[in-house]
């Protein structure tokens, strides 16, 4: 009996084994440090403690929320005392900046120096936030995604006219306001056969100079394009910006500038959508966001913000 509580002791350290042994490989039995031993139990003490002064326990059978601790402090009463702070600060130069749009425009703006920092300031954080992930973040776009930097507009590029984009959106159906328009979908819905559709697709491609014409192109292609695309796009294809139909003279491609592209998009009729951010964000964040597109490089002057659509497509006729 005795022999089963024999100690197993480590013959070249002299110190006892705890009996376990893994390949040859014993297990000592010392002790732990003392400055651990100390460090656990004060370690145990402040949990007490914490528990105590800090929400610590989550709501429990009988308790209508989480312990609050005696400190009562929350993370979330913080973050929003700090926007709170974060809004008031800043609202006395939102309120300047609307005036200064809504009284003289983006010109008002850019007149004022400490109000054209904030209006680029705060429309780059809401465009990070917003707009980036669509548009790229800076603004360069992609296929499908339209290039804010350049002097390109399906739907106007002067301010109040970028500023209105933003409120009511593209294609956003639950705001009635929205800029709507459909390009059919020629080639899915069987309204052309492939054959017309490449037809099509080379009368298109010569408008901006792209190719040389060809026969099926200027016979068939323009037949087609005169009787299904020039209602949007305009007789000699310059678009029009009362419906957003983009212009086909420019080389300037929003799904693509190649032949298959552009035979693709007359085939499929793309339906991009852009959220209307009314509602979203407020008006102050929307106006500081009109001006950070706009001065991206592709805004437009207020002489064309203040004519009519039609005047501009005209006068772009004209001069051809």
């Amino acid at each position: 009996m005795a022999d089963e509580h024999k100690k197993d002791v480590d013959a070249y350290s002299g110190v006892d084994t705890t009996g376990h042994e893994w390949d040859g490989i014993k297990e000592l039995d010392n002790p732990l440090p003392r400055w651990w031993v100390w460090v656990f139990y004060a370690s145990i003490v402040w949990s007490v403690i914490y528990w105590v002064f800090m929400p610590a326990w989550p709501a429990l059978p009988g308790m209508d929320g989480h312990t609050r601790g005696l400190r009562d402090h929350s993370e979330r009463a913080n973050v929003a005392a700090a926007v709170a702070e974060l809004e008031a600060s800043r609202a006395p130069m939102f309120t300047r900046l609307t005036e200064a749009a809504n009284t003289g425009g983006i010109s008002a703006i850019e007149a004022d120096a400490d109000l054209l920092s904030f209006a680029l300031a705060a429309g780059s954080s809401a465009f990070g936030d917003n707009c980036a992930t669509c548009h790229g973040a800076g603004g360069q776009g992609a296929i499908g995604y339209p290039n804010l930097n350049d002097d390109v507009w399906l739907w106007g590029g002067s301010f109040d006219e970028i500023r209105h984009t933003l409120h009511v959106g593209i294609r956003w159906e639950s705001n009635p306001d929205t800029r709507f328009s459909q390009m059919p979908s020629y080639g899915r819905d069987e309204l052309l056969s492939r054959e017309e559709i490449s037809a099509v697709t080379d009368y298109v491609m010569t408008l901006s100079d792209m190719i040389e014409p060809t026969e099926a192109g200027q016979t068939t292609g323009a037949e087609i394009f005169d009787f299904q695309c020039s209602a949007c796009h305009g007789a000699n294809g310059m678009g029009d910006r009362t419906q957003g139909a983009p212009n086909l003279t420019d080389q300037e491609w929003l799904y693509g500038g190649t032949r298959d592209q552009i035979y693709n998009t007359i085939w499929r009729g793309p339906y991009g959508m852009m959220p209307a951010w009314e509602g979203r964000l407020d008006e102050e964040v929307i106006t500081a966001l009109a001006a950070y597109v706009y001065l991206l490089g592709g805004g437009e002057s207020e002489t064309i913000t203040e004519a009519s659509a039609a005047d501009v497509i005209n006068a772009r006729e004209a001069g051809r």
